[in-house]
């Protein structure tokens, strides 16, 4: 029942709008601070996050993820520079103007979930709760942006392609 409300509902649709912008906003301005900034470079705090990887009682909790930051994350830190901070902008872009807004809320939440990895909190454990609902309500999360035109589209087009009953006249 709830589930059916989260997707369904317009006025639900209005506090996501809400929700989503708000979030989307969080994402933009920090994507856009390190493409405009001057400089980000990833490489420090991998560095910090193989150093100190987060600790359990029994030793490293995520050894797998350290493995990843020291096998592929570091050794192609240009290319991890260039997608974290266009990452967050165009997550935020698309959450912000509501356009394939289950993909952004979904991308946003992985970001999240490698920052909480690499053991940085913060405001992380918050953003993927509001994600996760974003991705949960699916289409009504974008009912109220460029999803409502956008989305049609593409599922017409898509099944023109795919529909094998479907002929040209």
């Amino acid at each position: 029942m709830f589930n059916q409300l989260l997707r369904e509902n317009k006025i639900v649709a209005s506090l996501l709008t809400v929700l989503r912008v708000y979030l989307g906003f969080a994402w933009m301005t920090a994507g856009w601070g390190k493409i405009t900034g001057g400089g980000f470079d990833a490489a420090g705090f991998l560095k910090g996050a193989i150093a100190n990887p987060v600790a359990g009682p029994d030793g490293v909790v995520y050894g797998w993820y350290v493995s990843f930051l020291e096998g592929v994350a570091l050794p192609n830190i240009e290319l991890f520079n260039f997608l974290v901070p266009w990452g967050e902008f165009l997550v935020g872009l698309g959450l912000i103007l509501g356009c394939f807004t289950t993909a952004a809320a979904f991308f946003g939440v992985l970001m999240n979930f490698a920052f909480v990895l690499a053991g940085t909190v913060s405001h992380n454990p918050t953003d993927i709760l509001m994600g996760v609902i974003l991705i949960v309500a699916g289409y009504n999360a974008g009912r109220f942006g460029l999803d409502y035109y956008v989305l049609p589209i593409i599922r017409k087009a898509f099944n023109k392609k795919t529909n094998p009953l479907h002929q040209e006249a």
